[in-house]
């Protein structure tokens, strides 16, 4: 009878092992097919958001991708020079696995890009490289004077990532075989690769445009672009010393960022009193970013299998499981969640955004296709926590392809913890698919920016991620990140300065400036708290004496001994302009001085930029001195 008993309960154990397995292989088939309808929403999604002719984009110029079709609360109607560079980063992957109509878009977005480095902005101009560090643009390719989080140097890198893929797919096929449109396009990549060389060293703000410092995401960004930005201008017949000089350097200050325990998202921060943990999307962005289906579990790469990477997450994802009201409840361990920008936001009293919740996903379904590539799971202390958090009973250990069951039990509990964040997110997602920026973390209703951009295009992404790792779907090609890295032993943090030119042949005007001087405005000028003085004047650079597009000053310098406001501008050699300031009091009002003031800008010299200083006191009114 016990004997009997006992396979009464072994069949009812393995009869429940089958029904369960059968229940989530329906639950994933249920999931995959879900997905696919979103991805469909998702790709038009973009593409109305695409300029000239996308539904969501009126009077964008062709090949401008705008953020968002929201034009208050918040105004997202301009073109960020990363969300499209990372946009079109997907569009290239979408088109080479066979979307063969995306390739216009490609192309437009090429000769935009072309255009957009030659506006000269409140970064700068293309003269010194300063201005393809300006964040955005309004949508018909004009220059946004506002004040605003500038400069932002990831930009560049990703540019120039989405235009190598690009490149290289034109170079690989045979369809460019004379190599002419790559070459058109090289000018625009070698721009971006110039300014990485010689500016990544620099602090600036970060994706989110909240923090000046140095950013882990922007540095990794910085890193693959100079390393696949060599590969291809080898190809090309290109001198790319610059890029080989700097990327260990790159790559070794990309280290300082790991505190121990996970990646610290910004150092070397400006602002006074910035008091955050550090725990932030930025970095599970930056193993995204740095992935390469061909690379090993590498934690000074931060791959998205790395047992660094893996802890990181698990300490990103914990951030959010108490303090999203939408969250209580969800199990501990290998369970889902809604997930934001960093634990400390109050961006719209800091709610769950769809692109980081699905960006967690992403980094799992990257792992997966990476641990089915070398046939190996490497679990040690620093990873530990993590495996444990999704498979209760793992242990440190090597668990091989084929050698036990553990290998398909640990790929398959990361398999369903991965499907779980993008459950949250379709759980959160209208009937209609619409993906807006934000959801709210008391009930998960949409918020901010309707229709984002960057939200659609992480949802595909994510999807790419998700086939490879469950099919032979190849998502994306090595960017040849190196095999095995020394790190160098003194992290070295120069330059190399670069030369900045016209993209003419890819779509640039013919008649943009090369030649341009910076210009420094000093200007001694009592204020007081609250109150600002701005430079506008006669030629675009200036504002074209709109008082909207005038240019902040910087009271950074200012002493009792010398009240000192700097502007520093970038302008066409040879310009003869006027311009006056003007204070900005906190009533609104505005006070400008008398007269209008000249200035002639030097004509070229054996260097471009050339540096001008000129040295002003206020001549006008001023503001009541409040207390």
């Amino acid at each position: 009878m016990k004997f009997q008993a006992l396979l009464a309960a072994l069949a009812a154990t393995l009869l429940d092992e089958a029904s369960a397995k059968a229940f989530r292989q329906r639950r994933a088939e249920d999931l995959a097919s879900r997905i696919e309808g979103e991805t469909t929403i998702a790709l038009q999604g973009v593409l109305n958001n695409f300029g000239p002719d996308g539904s969501e984009a009126p009077g964008a110029s062709a090949g401008v991708l705008i953020a968002s079709p929201s034009t208050d609360n918040p105004n997202y109607y301009y073109t960020w020079t990363r969300d499209a560079a990372l946009t079109l980063k997907m569009v290239v992957d979408e088109f080479l696995h066979g979307k063969g109509d995306l390739q216009p878009y490609i192309r437009d977005y090429v000769k935009a890009q072309a255009i957009v480095q030659t506006i000269s902005n409140p970064s700068g101009a293309l003269g010194s490289g300063r201005g393809l560090g300006e964040p955005k643009y309004y949508a018909n390719l004009t220059r946004f004077n506002g004040d605003w989080g500038r400069p932002q140097r990831d930009g560049p890198a990703l540019r120039a990532t989405a235009l190598i893929t690009y490149s290289r797919y034109l170079l690989s096929t045979g369809i460019d075989s004379d190599g002419t449109e790559a070459d058109n396009i090289w000018p625009i990549i070698q721009n971006d690769l110039n300014y990485v060389a010689q500016y990544w060293n620099q602090t600036g703000f970060d994706l989110w445009e909240e923090v000046d410092g140095s950013s882990f995401f922007t540095t990794a960004a910085q890193y693959r672009a100079l390393i696949e930005g060599a590969t291809l201008g080898q190809r090309l017949q290109q001198d790319v010393s610059a890029y080989e000089s700097q990327a260990p350097n790159v790559f070794c200050f990309l280290q300082t960022f790991w505190n121990g325990n996970y990646a610290v998202a910004n150092i070397n921060v400006k602002q006074s009193g910035f008091s955050r943990s550090g725990i932030d999307a930025n970095t599970v962005l930056t193993s995204i970013a740095l992935f390469d289906p061909d690379a090993v579990c590498d934690d000074t790469l931060f791959q998205p299998c790395s047992s660094r990477a893996l802890a990181n997450l698990k300490q990103y994802i914990d951030a959010f499981r108490t303090i999203y009201t939408i969250n209580q409840g969800v199990s501990e361990s290998g369970a889902g969640v809604a997930t934001g920008r960093y634990a400390e936001d109050v961006y719209f009293n800091g709610n769950p955004w769809y692109l980081t919740t699905l960006a967690v996903a992403e980094q799992l379904y990257d792992a997966i296709q990476q641990w089915s590539t070398v046939n190996t799971i490497s679990i040690d202390d620093e990873s530990l926590a993590f495996w444990q958090s999704v498979y209760p009973s793992a242990q440190p250990g090597s668990y091989t392809k084929g050698g036990s069951s553990n290998f398909t039990k640990l790929t398959d509990a990361v398999l369903t913890y991965a499907d779980g964040f993008v459950e949250t997110a379709l759980k959160y997602t209208p009937e209609n698919g619409a993906l807006s920026e934000q959801y709210s973390r008391e009930n998960g209703t949409s918020l901010s920016a309707h229709d984002l951009t960057w939200s659609y295009a992480s949802f595909i992404t994510m999807r790419a991620a998700r086939l490879a790792a469950t099919s032979d779907y190849s998502q994306v090609s090595s960017w040849g990140s190196p095999s095995k890295l020394e790190v160098p032993t003194v992290c070295t943090p120069s330059s190399v300065k670069g030369t900045y030119k016209p993209a003419v042949a890819a779509g640039a005007p013919s008649d943009a400036p090369s030649c341009t001087y910076l210009v420094a405005f000093n200007l001694n000028a009592t204020t007081f708290y609250g109150e600002n003085i701005y430079l506008f004047g006669s030629s675009s650079d200036l504002g074209d004496w709109r008082v909207s597009d005038a240019l902040a000053g910087s009271a950074a310098s200012y002493s009792d001994a010398r009240p000192l406001w700097t502007f520093t501008v970038e302008l066409p050699a040879g310009a003869d302009l006027e311009y006056k300031f003007l204070r900005k009091e906190p009533s609104g009002e505005v006070l400008y001085e008398v007269e209008n003031r000249s200035l002639e800008v030097p004509e070229c010299g054996d260097e471009s930029p050339g540096e001008q200083t000129v040295e002003d006191s206020w001549n006008g009114p001023v503001g009541n001195q409040m207390e």
